[in-house]
């Protein structure tokens, strides 16, 4: 579990439950994913290099550090993805985004890929990929090894919650790709939501059912 990184701070968790919560509008859960996407960048980015520039203060010429946006990716897995986007594109305003988009097939239950576009130069980039629930982990391990054929320098998954089980699935096939999340929940039920969770994601952040 080394390669786990459950973030824990007190504004993070506090969201978290008002956003747990049945009774909470789509506009109120929209809203916190968002400032929970903010929060979580802050921990996720926290490794990011950074660049030396000459800048002028009002008194002298100094050397400052930046982050190189440029080279950052913010991937969203279709559809729940995209509400974990504006927060992060908060922090770092300067990343590239990339969408890949999964359907799983009734018969096979294998995840079918139905979109894919990526910016450009992804061997020099670092990525990270956002999805709100980690539930059996099977699209998210499907999104990694298509990824991975674009040769990105390094990636990071990050969502919301994770199951024990989506867990195990995308550490059992990239043991080298950290997952970020605010809550390892307790299991998933049959039909594949996690418990305790907070229902459907995506329908909770569109308003769809």
């Amino acid at each position: 579990m080394s390669n786990i990184h459950v973030i824990d701070h007190p504004l993070v968790q506090h969201k978290l439950t008002l956003m747990r919560r049945k009774d909470a509008s789509t506009n109120s859960f929209r809203r916190l994913l968002g400032e929970l996407a903010t929060l979580m960048a802050y921990e996720v980015t926290r490794d990011m290099p950074l660049s030396d520039i000459e800048i002028e203060t009002p008194l002298e010429t100094t050397t400052g550090k930046v982050i190189d946006g440029k080279k950052l990716v913010l991937v969203s897995i279709l559809r729940a993805g995209n509400g974990f986007l504006d927060g992060m594109l908060d922090v770092v305003p300067g990343a590239r985004v990339g969408h890949i988009g999964l359907y799983r097939d009734p018969a096979t239950l294998q995840a079918v890929e139905y979109y894919f576009k990526m910016p450009s130069g992804m061997k020099e980039r670092d990525v990270i990929v956002v999805d709100p629930m980690l539930a059996t982990g099977n699209s998210a391990s499907a999104a990694l090894t298509r990824l991975k054929q674009t040769g990105p320098r390094s990636i990071k998954f990050v969502c919301l919650l994770a199951a024990p089980e989506g867990i195990a699935t995308l550490q059992a096939a990239h043991p080298d790709v950290p997952i970020y999340t605010s809550a390892i929940d307790r299991q998933l039920n049959e039909h594949g939501y996690i418990l305790p969770g907070l229902g459907d994601a995506g329908d909770r952040i569109f308003g769809t059912k």
